[in-house]
């Protein structure tokens, strides 16, 4: 841990001297992408050191404890990495601060210690192949969300949990899961309001550029399926723990690389593929 920890303290100085750099040049100049560039770059380099030190910090063995009731949907018993690739459906390129791209690259860490049930959906429904070639259903400045499929359902179909049961059009349906700081573990079908602990912190908070949510319908604790939201976060408008999200949908993930292309991701961008790339191990099938 301390190696990792030294390391990112090495990039602290650099990241704040790369920002303050921008703004010292004129808007929209070379200049200002290269000091740009350096600290994407070095953010990035950040995002992926806290993970590691993160995950090192995890007790060897460690599950997080879920019901048994919930045996029958997939789980993730650790942390899994997805990458997706997406693309306009115009060809055209994505425009971030003047820098073009003609495919927007993403990598997500799936935090199944946090949320175990709901990363486990993720990724399993990742590894079938169901957001391939998906549209972005939303883009309004505040989530880019997707994972409504063409037809009538509202998300994935398939075994319903016995527990949670199954949607409208047999859709397979997941417990909300909410995972409070101090807790053994998350507790689930409920909001923080509902169980009297309005205010409270989340393990996981949606406090981050690219963080990701669970939907579902806003009085039913109970429907999400697969539809989820990548979080456009403002500290003034989304503040971490006094916002409409914590304690009532789950965060589950973040993005670690590519976040800045959420900025230019429209509805009917199309999802190209998305995979794992590691962890696939940790996902645990359903007992039926």
């Amino acid at each position: 841990c301390s190696d990792i920890i030294a390391s990112m303290k090495e990039k602290v100085e650099p990241l704040e001297g790369a920002l303050k750099a921008s703004q010292d040049y004129m808007n929209g100049s070379d200049q200002e992408r290269d000091e740009l560039d350096k600290s994407y770059n070095l953010q990035d380099a950040l995002q992926k050191q806290l993970t590691q030190l993160e995950e090192q910090m995890v007790p060897a063995g460690y599950l997080t404890p879920v019901p048994e009731e919930y045996n029958d949907l997939p789980q993730l018993r650790g942390r899994a990495t997805v990458e997706m690739v997406l693309k306009k459906p115009d060809g055209e390129s994505f425009d971030i601060e003047g820098s073009l791209s003609k495919e927007a690259k993403m990598t997500m860490i799936i935090d199944g210690y946090t949320a175990p049930v709901t990363g486990g959906n993720f990724v399993d429904l990742v590894q079938k192949g169901f957001y391939n070639n998906m549209d972005i259903q939303r883009s309004d400045g505040f989530v880019v969300q997707t994972g409504d499929p063409k037809g009538e359902a509202e998300g994935y179909v398939g075994t319903p949990s016995k527990s949670v049961g199954a949607g409208k059009y047999g859709e397979r349906l997941i417990p909300l899961e909410i995972f409070v700081q101090g807790d053994k573990g998350p507790f689930y079908e409920s909001t923080i309001e509902d169980e009297g602990r309005g205010g409270q912190a989340t393990v996981l908070p949606f406090s981050s550029y690219g963080a990701m949510g669970w939907a579902r319908e806003e009085y039913e604790p109970n429907s999400g399926s697969s539809q989820f939201f990548w979080l456009l976060f403002d500290s003034d408008l989304t503040p971490a723990g006094k916002n409409v999200l914590d304690g009532r949908y789950p965060c589950f993930g973040y993005v670690v690389e590519g976040a800045d292309f959420l900025r230019d991701i429209k509805e009917g961008d199309i999802i190209v593929s998305a995979k794992v790339t590691e962890g696939a191990e940790n996902l645990v099938q359903p007992k039926q």
